[in-house]
């Protein structure tokens, strides 16, 4: 999934004082190493795996449709699609 904007992720993930988690305790909580925290707080990473968007926007206390664009795979939209078409 691709993440919408670092910046805001960074709303949410920072230094430990007031309400703000740390990148480090994310990082922890989500069985990732903080490395790839602070690639995505950076920009220098923009996507990740649906389970671990999942489990950084559960983290969070947040939707994951805020943090990230929920992308259909190819499989998914072909589904969606037939759905569709059945209700018409």
């Amino acid at each position: 999934m691709k993440l919408k904007s670092p910046e805001l992720l960074r709303a949410f993930v920072g230094p430990e004082h007031s309400k703000k988690m740390s990148g480090r305790k994310l990082a922890r909580i989500i069985e990732k190493h903080p490395s790839f925290i602070d690639h995505l707080l950076a920009g220098r990473r923009r996507s990740c795996e649906p389970k671990t968007a999942n489990r950084i926007a559960e983290a969070l206390g947040l939707p994951v449709e805020i943090l990230f664009d929920v992308q259909l795979t190819s499989a998914e939209r072909e589904v969606d699609q037939r759905r569709a078409v059945s209700f018409a």
